[in-house]
């Protein structure tokens, strides 16, 4: 597992051993920073459920201001700080080791909102909508914040979730990626 561009471009990054991790693979992952393009730059990035941090990891790479991760699982935390450090990117990350419902539940209001939100949520547990609907509610987002979640092809979403709005599904096999934006209460009683 590689960064596929900026300026840690081609910067091999480690995996946990015998761990049942399912990274994202690098077509989904090319095919998320195209959706993205220059959004990426300067952004305040949230990393949810992020195992080795290789999404968060590109999208520092790739130019954003700074990237939070939050990861539960304590061999994935081990591996995803030693590839922050790997990557010389301690300065513009934050790791959270602790449940992703943990994380939105403390986060304070006092904070800047991210401006892109990742989570890879683990893919049969059924999870996104109310995934969703947490993130939503929490927060962590403010209008014109883009949510994409990573999930099996044929899990269902809602087409909106509080103030999330899907805008559009993009599909890679088995694998899918929903991006919603996050809508201003005017926005959302048009």
């Amino acid at each position: 597992m590689r960064v596929i561009a900026g300026a840690h471009k081609g910067r091999r990054l480690l995996q946990p051993k015998g761990h049942d991790l399912r990274p994202t693979s690098g077509r989904v992952k090319e095919a998320l920073f195209s959706i993205l393009g220059k959004r990426t730059e300067g952004a305040r990035f949230l990393d949810l459920f992020a195992g080795t941090g290789a999404i968060g990891i590109e999208a520092l790479s790739r130019g954003a201001q700074v990237a939070a991760f939050v990861e539960p699982t304590a061999s994935s935390l081990k591996v995803l700080r030693a590839n922050v450090e790997l990557c010389g990117l301690a300065v513009s990350a934050k790791v959270y080791g602790c449940s992703v419902e943990t994380f939105l539940r403390r986060h304070q209001s006092t904070e800047r909102p991210f401006d892109i939100v990742f989570a890879d949520p683990p893919y049969h547990e059924g999870v996104g909508a109310s995934l969703l609907s947490d993130i939503a509610r929490a927060d962590i987002i403010a209008p014109g914040s883009i949510v994409i979640l990573e999930h099996f092809t044929k899990t269902s979403l809602p087409s909106e979730a509080g103030r999330l709005a899907l805008i559009r599904q993009y599909r890679y096999g088995d694998t899918s990626l929903s991006v919603y934006n996050a809508l201003d209460a005017r926005e959302r009683s048009s």
